[in-house]
């Protein structure tokens, strides 16, 4: 779960784009997005190919520089 503090005379507007960023970081949208609604198993499928795909695609392009 992700907590903020806020620190003294901070603004609100700094405080929740760190909690953004901080619920972006730990994947919380993401989760909430992909239990909203069933995924048929072969959409399933189709995703985790995609996203094996950008890693190798990622590791790659690291490697190489």
């Amino acid at each position: 779960m992700a907590e903020v503090i806020v620190k003294e005379n901070e603004r609100f507007e700094d405080a929740l784009r760190r909690f953004k960023r901080m619920c972006e970081k730990e994947g919380i949208l993401s989760e909430i997005k992909k239990h909203q609604e069933y995924e048929k198993p072969s959409e399933k499928k189709k995703r985790r190919i995609i996203q094996a795909k950008r890693r190798t695609f990622r590791r790659h392009k690291i490697a190489l520089k």
